[in-house]
């Protein structure tokens, strides 16, 4: 799957716009559903805390209903999500977020995830180091580990860096890799040329393991909390990766 960087395409559509709406994602067609039943292990790798559980939460608690081993690596401890924050401010931040991290993680099943504590913002900088360290944590990987990793074209540069290190570090292991969107909800729209549609599958769901992934996300009340301008996420964000389930390339 070859894949460019979309960070003009994801800079060009301001959150407070609302981007391309569940309706129109709704009404496109469904790429075909993946077979997850030869995966054994799933890791999954965030760039920030939360991305797992807006990209695969669902699919992180059906799996674990499933007695499918699965856990959750976070890169960066999401300090910059108020990125004119004071030092001491972002340093509360980063705590806070950890502990939300901790708590989405119980909601769906997991044990306490690894956090990498690599830079918020700037994980560009340090892909080297986070293809080595997500190696690391899958050398010896027994035959049916997965790694699910945020998209390398997802728009948000962190998300893309560790797309990107996810790839070196799922060849080195000879490990299955699945990227999974979060951004490209909001900047793509459905056939979109800039999106491998050719490689998409969606991850269905059923009832209760999306309740579970509602509950996970509402642990990150930094993010979604509170309502109004000083909101990071505004609420569509949630809405929308609420509606229009899940998917990943492979």
């Amino acid at each position: 799957m070859r894949t460019v960087s979309n960070g003009h395409r994801f800079a060009a559509t301001p959150l407070a716009s609302g981007g391309t709406s569940a309706q129109q994602w709704l009404a496109a067609d469904r790429p075909p559903p993946l077979d997850l039943s030869p995966c054994t292990r799933l890791v999954v790798v965030g760039a920030h805390p939360d991305d797992e559980t807006l990209g695969m939460g669902a699919t992180i608690a059906q799996l674990v209903a499933s007695r499918v081993a699965v856990e959750v690596v976070s890169v960066s401890d999401g300090g910059a999500a108020q990125p004119h924050a004071p030092a001491e401010k972002r340093t509360r931040l980063e705590s806070l977020r950890r502990s939300e991290l901790r708590s989405a993680a119980m909601v769906l099943g997991v044990a306490a995830p690894i956090s990498l504590g690599l830079p918020d913002g700037r994980l560009g900088e340090c892909e080297e180091r986070i293809a080595d360290l997500l190696t690391d944590i899958l050398t010896g990987s027994a035959p049916g580990t997965w790694c699910a990793a945020t998209w390398r074209g997802d728009g948000h540069p962190d998300h893309e860096a560790v797309g990107r290190a996810a790839v070196t570090a799922c060849a080195r292991n000879g490990v299955q890799l699945l990227e999974y969107p979060v951004w490209m909800w909001h900047w793509a729209t459905p056939g979109d040329p800039d999106v491998p549609w050719d490689s998409a599958h969606t991850l269905p769901s059923d009832r209760r393991a999306m309740q579970r992934k509602q509950r996970a996300a509402h642990c990150f009340r930094s993010q979604f909390e509170p309502h109004g301008p000083d909101a990071v996420l505004p609420p569509v964000v949630l809405d929308r990766l609420m509606a229009v389930g899940e998917l990943v390339f492979r």
